[in-house]
């Protein structure tokens, strides 16, 4: 798929016929898009693919990319296979951000449709081996007013990292490691860390951690690239109550900010971009090449899994409840642990309870008596049945690695940190908010405990990481799903339902002014400001004049957004 001369100018051209059609320029500030008088020709174009070594490359949605396989189409396979995507540079984890919903006219692009826009998806896409690639496509995007997104792997849930219109710089071959026992900031030995590349994925990095005795916080995802979104947002994982944060835990950072220099970024070195980058969101600050994150002595963990049944939402309901009245006994181990539920469907007959523990340094025998108050309690409900139950003890690493991640569907999320002070004074009002979100249609409701231990006693460090984090126990979140037979206004009506039904819902237990980890989030957050960046908002804002003060790396819901209309393209 590398272009030549020729195909881009025959690209450039049919684009602008399409494309000034979509878009007029209402506003006073618009980016260049196809049609507009100052979009680049084909020539300049080509320039920065010479210049770039030949990497520039058209992005296509995911469904025009399978017809173009042998066969005409993807396989189921390779359709829901978060790895396979992440080949794609045009690619989302989740197809329906690759949709241009709100475009007018609609720009749709589904598996196996005979017509297929471009939607959402970059024009062109840089696939970036080096810093100069990156600096190079920084700086074509700047002098070009060009809409310009940057992308790892693809697994962002808010959409951030593509845009109608855009030039998308991809950092998937970034794929550098290397350990040290000593990692100096300064004259200061920070002690043993690795250093990954921005396109590396997590499973990449657990092979690398335990090849060298070493664990590294970061999660339970075989396709987040822990150098990219992740640790921008703060990054929860289940090892966060035993170490606290990625953002708690990365030491340096290489990033191409908006000028296209190159900066080497520590708690010395331009400590302000430091302080921004370590959870003040993913996307608006540059594009990061490499970062730097403390290690920590691999152990052996024991990982539980346990499945329940419950007969109904109210039944649910109290199996959340007697969860909730049990989740401080994980704090002595400081164990992690994800709690997701999944309504009955026309598939099955019951809800389930899927429960996975991640408990370090113990043994099966402990681990099962560790957890064997939750789950005596559960059992004695009326109406619910133990599933499975297994423990295994593991290398830490081997327990948080995953061959890979499904994908292809369509799903939006919306959710809360959850203070600890609200569960330990009010338990049942967990079951109630569950059982409240399941008649109220909600598909799936997950509880993730990734806070406490030490994410509270990490609350001294001076980071964008929201505060909420520093009090919080759990992270609740709700996932809204359609499929491609779904009518537009009812996929509408989902995209929406987390502010029009779960929210409320929700606040129960979050309150009014609740906060969100922002990279499993609803995107449509009215006041994105203090929800996900709380008071650190105001010194975000002054960082971002600062470094990007033309607003080059806009995404939605991010700092400085609030200047432009949800594609990023004109300002308001």
């Amino acid at each position: 798929m590398r272009l030549s001369s020729t195909p881009l100018l025959f690209l450039v051209c049919t684009l602008s016929t399409h494309f000034s059609l979509a878009h007029k320029e209402k506003h006073q500030t618009c980016r260049n898009v196809p049609g507009s008088a100052g979009y680049p020709k084909a020539a300049a174009w080509s320039k920065l693919n010479a210049t770039i070594g030949g990497r520039l490359v058209k992005a296509v949605p995911t469904a025009k990319y399978c017809a173009s396989l042998p066969g005409g189409a993807c396989t189921d396979a390779q359709w829901t296979s978060a790895l396979f995507r992440s080949t794609i540079p045009g690619s989302m984890n989740k197809n329906n951000w690759e949709q241009g919903y709100d475009l007018t006219p609609p720009s749709l692009c589904l598996r196996n449709a005979t017509i297929c826009g471009q939607g959402d998806v970059p024009i062109f896409s840089v696939e970036a081996q080096s810093a100069a690639d990156i600096q190079a496509a920084v700086k074509f995007a700047s002098r070009n007013n060009l809409r310009l997104v940057v992308k790892s792997s693809g697994h962002d849930g808010l959409g951030r990292s593509t845009a109608p219109y855009s030039l998308l710089i991809r950092t998937a071959g970034l794929q550098n490691i290397s350990m040290t026992d000593e990692f100096f900031v300064g004259t200061r030995n920070m002690g043993p860390a690795v250093t990954i590349g921005s396109g590396v994925h997590t499973q990449t990095l657990y092979k690398e951690t335990k090849a060298n005795g070493k664990v590294v916080v970061a999660p339970t995802a075989a396709t987040v690239c822990p150098a990219g979104g992740y640790v921008q947002g703060a990054g929860h994982s289940a090892l966060s109550p035993l170490f606290g944060l990625a953002a708690d835990n990365v030491l340096e950072f290489h990033i191409v900010i908006a000028s296209g220099e190159l900066l080497q970024v520590n708690s010395i070195s331009h400590a302000d971009l430091f302080y921004a980058l370590r959870g003040g969101g993913a996307g608006s600050w540059g594009v990061i090449l490499s970062a730097t994150f403390r290690t920590f002595p691999t152990f052996d963990e024991a990982f539980s899994v346990i499945q329940i049944a419950a007969s109904s939402n109210a039944a649910m309901g109290a199996l959340a409840a007697v969860h909730a009245h049990h989740i401080f006994d994980l704090e002595p181990v400081r164990a992690g642990q994800y709690f997701y539920v999944f309504a009955a469907t026309s598939n099955t007959t019951a809800l389930t309870l899927q429960l996975f523990t991640h408990i370090p340094n113990t043994t099966a025998t402990q681990a099962a008596v560790l957890l064997a108050p939750f789950r005596n309690a559960a059992l004695a409900l009326p109406d619910v049945s133990l599933v499975a139950e297994k423990y295994i003890v593991q290398n830490v690493n081997d327990a948080l690695f995953t061959a890979d991640d499904a994908a292809g569907n369509d799903m939006v999320v919306g959710s809360r940190l959850i203070p600890a002070s609200v569960l330990r004074e009010r338990p049942d009002t967990v079951g109630k908010v569950y059982e409240q979100l399941l008649d109220a249609g909600a598909l799936e409701v997950a509880s993730f405990v990734v806070a406490g231990g030490q994410v509270a006693a990490n609350a001294d460090i001076s980071s964008a990481v929201h505060p909420a984090w520093r009090t919080a126990k759990t992270h609740l979140l709700t996932g809204n799903f359609w499929t491609d037979q779904t009518p537009l206004a009812e996929i509408d009506v989902l995209r929406r339902n987390f502010q029009t039904t779960q929210l409320t819902i929700m606040e129960q237990l979050s309150g009014k002014n609740g906060a969100a980890y922002s990279n499993e989030a609803d995107v449509n957050e009215p006041h994105f400001q203090t929800t996900f960046f709380g008071l650190n908002y105001a010194k975000l804002t002054r960082i971002k004049a600062k470094y990007d003060p033309d607003d080059l790396f806009i995404v939605m819901a991010g700092v400085g957004s609030e200047r432009w209309d949800e594609w990023g393209l004109c300002t308001v």
